[in-house]
């Protein structure tokens, strides 16, 4: 199945896939315009931070050019059994916004199914890991200072409008850990304007950028970030470390003390046995490995205590490797492997889609005990039952797709 945001970004930005992400600046406009507001608006975004228990940094608030002391904003107390709590003061987030303020929420698909499932899917799609940062300005408000980000994001702009200076790199592919400083931002912008409800924008990494409400007077803006952390060839050599461990040439103590002909004679050794593990380790086996092993979503688990599931859904970061003949079907994810006979797989393939199934009727359909291959499924953690919470993040976003292994 295919998510219709997908669909809908890749439409938006004229791209044919995901391949032209981290490669250059891009904008367009959602042609759906009911699509904004279905994945967020600011009165679920606030009652999003009414009702969960956050805590900073992963919810900010920021006015006149400074984040504000959570101390400002929060609120802590104390239970009659003394136990301390600390929650958003909604009464001074009013306040805050009707002078002016940016409210920041990191990573608002762990609390919001709908952008749960949005972030699945386009990590189904890019192969990346995905999060989502929700962003609130109110009145005339300033942004945050020219920056850069170490990852590539696609912005939405899902209500209100908001100015924007988007420059180029002055550094290639920066990172957060790097062998020298980024701080200087190039002079000249490759655009500036505004992004209105439905707009959508791709800033690949590195490139410096600043949004803004300044002198706008009243109104407000509301953009959601995701943002695709991309591997590196850093992140490679970093696998191959825990890789060299099998070889007997890298466990072995370096030889300080040796003679100079017995230290070149390791050095030689350690280079030859460097070369091989590369060859033996390349980049697509450590991209291949990364999705394999990814641990599934945290979803919830019930083990049947209060009844036996009626539906299912996969909630594997990545899409599960399905891999069949005559005799048998294996399924690979989440750093395990699962073989079951051949006769199951178009219940497989039907279960780990991306797609909510029910169970009954995967049974009609396939032709094979389908309760219990869900139950195997969901044991090893590679579906989740599908609660009506994560049921309705499905509802009216998945169109039918050519393959069952796209959300």
């Amino acid at each position: 199945m295919r998510h219709q945001l997908v669909e809908a970004l890749e439409t938006a930005l004229a791209w044919p896939g995901p391949a032209p992400m981290g490669r250059a600046f891009a904008r367009g406009h959602l042609s759906d315009a009911g699509l904004p507001a279905r994945l967020m608006t600011p009165a679920r975004l606030l009652d999003t931070v009414m009702r969960r228990g956050l805590s900073h940094p992963q919810f900010r608030a920021f006015q006149n050019g400074r984040e504000l002391h959570p101390g400002e904003y929060f609120t802590d107390t104390v239970t009659r059994r003394g136990q301390g709590v600390r929650f958003a003061n909604m009464t001074r987030l009013s306040a805050l916004m009707q002078e002016g303020a940016t409210l920041v929420l990191d990573e608002l698909d762990f609390f919001d199914p709908v952008l749960e499932v949005a972030c699945r899917a386009l990590q189904w799609w890019s192969r990346e890991l995905v999060q989502v940062n929700a962003y609130l300005t109110t009145q005339d408000a300033a942004g945050f200072a020219l920056h850069w980000d170490d990852h590539d994001v696609i912005i939405v702009q899902v209500a209100g409008e908001k100015s924007w200076d988007v420059r180029g790199t002055s550094r290639p592919v920066p990172m957060y850990r790097d062998a020298a400083p980024n701080n200087t931002p190039p002079d000249t912008s490759i655009w500036q304007g505004t992004l209105r409800a439905g707009d959508v924008m791709h800033i690949p990494r590195g490139h410096w950028h600043q949004a803004t409400r300044a002198y706008r007077g009243e109104g407000y803006s509301l953009h959601l970030t995701f943002g695709f952390v991309k591997r590196t060839g850093v992140n490679w050599l970093t696998w191959l470390t825990d890789q060299c461990r099998r070889d007997e040439a890298f466990r072995t103590d370096l030889d300080r003390w040796g003679s100079a002909s017995d230290q070149h004679l390791q050095e030689r050794d350690l280079a030859a046995a460097l070369w091989k593990l590369g060859q033996d380790f390349p980049p697509s086996a450590f991209l291949a490995a990364r999705e394999r092993e990814r641990p599934a979503a945290r979803h919830v688990q019930t083990a049947s205590l209060f009844g036996a599931p009626t539906g299912l859904v996969c909630v594997t970061d990545f899409p599960p490797l399905i891999e069949a003949d005559d005799d048998q079907v294996r399924i690979t994810a989440s750093g395990k492997t699962i073989t079951l006979h051949a006769k199951a797989e178009p219940a497989v393939r039907l279960m780990l889609s991306g797609a909510p199934v029910d169970i009954e009727q995967a049974a009609i359909e396939t032709g094979i005990d389908s309760r219990e291959l869900a139950d195997i499924l969901i044991r090893e953690g590679l579906c989740a039952e599908l609660t009506d919470e994560l049921s309705s993040a499905y509802t009216g976003w998945l169109r039918p797709a050519p393959s069952s292994n796209t959300p």
